[in-house]
C-alpha cells in the first residue's frame, strides 16, 4: 500500500496536464509527487531503472536512493508516467508505475535503450520462443491455448520499425492491437487471462522490459528479451556494462528474484486500469498490485478527498 500511495500521487498530480500538449510538465509533476511519497516508504531503495533519460525530461535518476532507509534493501524501476505523450494528447493507456525486487536482482540495461521482447501468458512457456518466426509462434500459442489462429490478438507498438512484423502477424492469420505507446501495459495484458490480447511482441524500451518482467513473474507468464543496440557506440557501452548481445534474456535473467512487486495506477483510462476521475469532492484512482512471492493480483480503488490535493 505504501508503493500504491506513490503511484496514486503521481497519477493525481498529472491530471491537470492531460490533453494540454506539454508532456514534460506532466512528467515533472508526477516525478515530484512520486519522489515525495517514496521518501516515506519503509525500505532502502536504489533506482536501477530511472525515467526520462531518452528525452532529458525530469527524472528519478539511476542510482538515486529512495525510501526512509529502514527495512529491506531493494532495486527500483520507476516510470512516474509511462506514456507522457499519451497524457499530453489526452489519449488512453497512460499510467504511473513502480517495480521492486530484491537488491542486486534487476538487470541494468540502461546503456542500451531498446530491447526486442515477446510476452504472453503461462500457455507460452516452453512453446513460444523469440528466436522463432512470428508466424510459428502464433500457431504454437494458438494450439497451446486451444484457439483458432484467427482468434489470436497480438499487441505491437505502432512504429515504422514494426511494419514488417505487423505484416507477418496478419499474414499468419492473427489480428493486431496497435499500441500508440505503453508496451508495459501491453505485455501485462498479454499475460492476463481475462484480456483479448494473447501476445505482445516488438522492439521497445529495455527499462520497460525489465519492469514488465517483474509483473510477468507475479502473473506466472512468459517473457523473453534480446537487446537491440542502435549503433556501435551503444553496443560498446553495453559490453562495457557487462550486457550480452545476440543473447536471449529469460525472465530469471531480467529479474533474478522471486520476490517482485509491480504497482501501477491509471493516469488516463486504459485496458489495464481506469484513469483518475474527479467525482465532486472526491478524486478516484484505480491501481493494480502484483506480487510474485504470493502470486497475487490486487486491484485498489481509492477515493481521495480533493481538498487534500489543492
Amino acid at each position: 500500500m505504501e508503493l500504491v500511495r506513490a503511484t496514486e500521487a503521481a497519477a493525481i498530480r498529472a491530471v491537470p496536464f492531460i490533453g494540454r500538449g506539454d508532456k514534460n510538465a506532466a512528467d515533472k509533476a508526477a516525478v515530484d509527487a512520486m519522489r515525495k511519497f517514496l521518501g516515506t516508504v519503509n525500505f532502502d531503495g536504489v533506482v536501477v531503472i530511472g525515467e526520462g533519460e531518452k528525452d532529458k525530461a525530469p527524472m528519478l535518476f539511476n542510482g538515486e536512493h529512495v525510501g526512509n532507509g529502514r527495512g529491506p534493501s531493494c532495486d527500483i524501476a520507476v516510470d512516474p508516467i509511462d506514456g507522457t505523450s499519451l497524457t499530453a494528447a489526452g489519449r488512453p493507456n497512460a499510467l504511473s508505475m513502480i517495480a521492486v525486487s530484491d537488491r542486486g536482482s534487476m538487470l541494468d540495461a540502461s546503456s542500451v535503450f531498446y530491447m526486442d521482447k515477446i510476452v504472453c501468458g503461462a500457455e507460452g512457456i516452453g512453446v513460444v520462443d523469440i528466436r522463432k518466426p512470428i508466424g510459428e509462434n502464433i500457431r504454437a500459442l494458438a494450439k497451446a491455448k486451444g484457439k483458432d489462429v484467427g482468434d489470436i490478438v497480438v499487441a505491437v507498438l505502432d512504429r515504422p520499425r514494426h511494419e514488417r512484423l505487423v505484416a507477418d502477424i496478419r499474414e499468419a492469420g492473427a489480428g493486431t492491437r496497435l499500441l500508440l505507446d505503453g508496451d508495459v501495459a501491453g505485455g501485462i495484458n498479454a499475460a492476463r487471462y481475462e484480456t483479448r490480447i494473447d501476445l505482445c511482441v516488438g522492439t521497445g524500451g529495455s527499462p520497460e522490459g525489465v519492469a514488465t518482467a517483474c509483473a510477468i513473474k507475479a502473473l506466472g507468464g512468459f517473457i523473453q528479451g534480446r537487446l537491440a543496440p542502435r549503433d556501435d557506440v551503444e553496443r560498446e557501452n553495453g559490453l562495457a556494462a557487462g550486457l550480452k548481445f545476440d543473447h536471449v534474456y529469460e525472465a530469471d535473467e531480467l529479474v533474478r528474484s522471486e520476490n517482485t512487486f509491480f504497482v501501477a495506477t491509471g493516469v488516463t483510462d486504459g485496458g489495464l486500469v481506469e484513469g483518475v476521475r474527479k467525482l465532486g469532492p472526491i478524486i478516484r484512482t484505480e491501481s493494480i498490485v502484483l506480487r510474485s512471492r504470493s502470486g497475487t493480483i490486487r486491484r485498489v480503488i481509492a477515493d481521495h478527498l480533493a481538498e487534500k490535493w489543492i
